[in-house]
């Protein structure tokens, strides 16, 4: 009669250690393929080539995705605040849209797109805040630039 030792655990099965082996493979390959897509530099947003838009353009657009503007606005998309399409279809026939939209970049604002609130951001230099606006109010007309807001809207909206 064989007894077997209380303090031997049961033996592991050998595919158990190659799973594991594997699937750390693929964690690594993963972090590695992150890393390399993280230094590659990005040739532009929503479909734009950065070699067919003016200097100052590309400049603004450079910055706006440097800042946190891309956290709660979209290019074609409402998500916190309006997309960037709603506010150059608002603000574009504007003879001060450029200083008036660099001001609110600035400074902030409340109430001008419903209960939503944008903060104010003074890290941002004043000539950056204009670069920015005016890639912004340069942004090309889509048939749908405010898909969320009715004609009302738009007819009583603050200019």
């Amino acid at each position: 009669m064989m007894h077997r030792d209380d303090e031997t655990p049961p033996p592991r099965p050998r595919w158990l250690g190659w799973a594991l082996m594997g699937f750390m493979a693929l964690v690594v390959l993963g972090m590695l393929n992150l890393g390399w897509r993280m230094l590659q530099p990005v040739s532009g947003a929503g479909g734009q080539d950065s070699a067919a838009s003016p200097p100052s353009a590309s400049a603004g657009l450079r910055l706006v995705e440097a800042f946190d503007c891309l956290r709660c606005h979209g290019m074609e998309r409402h998500y916190v605040g309006p997309s960037f399409q709603q506010i150059a279809a608002r603000y574009r026939d504007r003879a001060d849209a450029v200083d008036y939209l660099a001001g609110k970049i600035r400074n902030g604002s409340v109430g001008a797109w419903g209960r939503t609130v944008m903060p104010r951001h003074p890290q941002v230099t004043e000539a950056q805040a204009r670069e920015m606006a005016q890639w912004l109010v340069s942004l090309p007309v889509l048939s749908a630039a405010a898909p969320g807001a009715s004609a009302s809207e738009a007819a009583s909206a603050p200019r």
